[in-house]
């Protein structure tokens, strides 16, 4: 079993549509963010730092799905829960659950892979298997 973090987001006009609810892109773009806190309060480096440590460059989206089930507006806060679902070989499942009080807003599960460069073509990035020290600080 993971840890679990959370990230609160205080919603705001420019967040919105033009009906006053949250545009759908942002819920990604924050569980985004929440993907990279959930990291840093396991006490995972910055991905910065990491591609010094051992050349990871980040944790590339591969795949997602969402469910939503009430909207949201700006004056809003809401709350981001993240955890690993599951840990794979070369990828993991990172679940959100996105919350305003007890309300469910919106789950999603995220499908990603650590990567680094590839060292015949550096433009381009290779999944590596999920390094051990890195699944221990966050289970």
């Amino acid at each position: 079993m993971s840890k679990t973090t959370v990230l609160e987001i205080d919603v705001r006009f420019g967040h919105c549509d033009p009906a006053g609810i949250v545009f759908f892109p942002n819920f990604h773009r924050w569980m985004d963010a929440a993907s990279l806190h959930f990291f840093m309060q396991c006490g995972v480096p910055p991905w910065r730092e990491m591609t010094a440590i051992n050349g990871i460059v980040g944790t590339p989206l591969l795949e997602h799905h969402t469910r939503f089930v009430k909207s949201v507006t700006y004056g809003q806060r809401i709350t981001i829960h993240t955890s690993i679902e599951e840990w794979r070989n070369k990828v993991f499942l990172q679940k959100h659950r996105i919350t305003r009080g007890e309300d469910l807003i919106c789950e999603s599960v995220e499908t990603r892979a650590f990567v680094i460069r590839d060292p015949q073509d550096p433009q381009r990035l290779r999944a590596v298997p999920v390094p051990e020290d890195i699944r221990a600080r966050c289970e």
